[in-house]
């Protein structure tokens, strides 16, 4: 072999392999950042929690908004447990809402077997769900701003679907519909006849109201919106009073059963400022159709 050669080979025989590029460090997923996603995203499911008052929970809320692969991660985690996020925020936290085939859903016939309701009485449960959304954001523009609040009282709520009946029994006499309709039928119709024969309260001797009373089925939902987070009791006037939180505003917007809640706005019966309801018919040209997607906090 001739020098020249000699040197060439020796050139070549020195030379590494290619390798294959170094990845990026900022996308390098380590099982601490798993960690950390998985844990914001317990954050979430736990609705009474608020960020100001955990550190590290602000932390994390902090890093997903400045690091979007972390917010990926997060989001990707969510979707994982068949969850939804719905808002990252200071205001609230990290808003999840379960999917219909999370694990985390919240059916109606398990909310019916946690309120010890007979199955006869679920409709007239998810009736009150529905009312106090109906009550809680009556306009559009309520459930777009965020700074909205909504008061209700669990006599209001009660007052308020008492009025709808009767409006719905209204209806149907001068339509000349059956005003007793079977149980069974679809809507809102199917409703109001069995809620305004329950009575209002079926207080008990010492003056408890009954678990199967209109106000006690209100009483209920109430009592598990706060539980869930969406609510928060303000005083016991009313039967009990109620603000919004904006998880609730949140999950009101989200959420199915549109169509259920514009018929029952659609009455004119009148929610007020103070948790209560009016029969006074709405200012001329006030549009009371609730926005497309509001509905109940769980499935069916």
């Amino acid at each position: 072999m001739s020098e020249t050669h000699a040197e060439y080979a020796d050139a070549w025989s020195e030379q590494e392999p290619p390798q294959p590029p170094a990845p990026s460090t900022a996308s390098v997923v380590t099982p601490a950042d798993a960690a950390d996603a998985a844990r914001l995203v317990s954050f979430g499911l736990q609705p009474k929690l608020l960020p100001a008052r955990d550190a590290e929970y602000t932390e994390l809320l902090r890093r997903y908004r400045e690091d979007p692969a972390f917010a990926r991660l997060a989001d990707a985690v969510a979707t994982g447990l068949g969850l939804v996020v719905l808002e990252v925020s200071p205001r609230a936290g990290m808003a999840v809402t379960a999917g219909e085939d999370s694990v985390f859903a919240v059916r109606m016939g398990d909310y019916a077997r946690r309120a010890n309701t007979d199955s006869a009485d679920r409709f007239l449960h998810g009736l009150a769900h529905l009312a106090v959304a109906a009550m809680a954001f009556p306009r559009p523009e309520d459930l777009a701003d965020d700074a909205y609040i909504g008061r209700l009282t669990v006599n209001g709520v009660d007052a308020f679907v008492r009025q709808a009946c009767l409006r719905l029994e209204q209806r149907a006499e001068e339509q000349g519909e059956n005003t007793d309709p079977a149980s069974d039928a679809p809507g809102l119709e199917a409703a109001w006849r069995i809620y305004a024969r329950r009575s209002a309260t079926g207080a008990t001797k010492d003056a408890r109201r009954l678990a199967g009373s209109t106000t006690g089925i209100v009483g209920k939902a109430a009592a598990f919106l706060t539980d869930s987070g969406f609510l928060q009791r303000t005083g016991d006037e009313g039967g009990g009073s109620y603000r919004t939180t904006a998880r609730y505003q949140l999950q009101v917007r989200d959420m199915a059963g549109s169509a259920a809640m514009a018929e029952l706005l659609e009455l004119g019966v009148v929610p007020v400022s103070d948790g209560s309801a009016t029969l006074l018919p709405p200012p001329e040209g006030d549009d009371l159709e609730l926005a497309a997607d509001a509905g109940l906090p769980f499935h069916a």
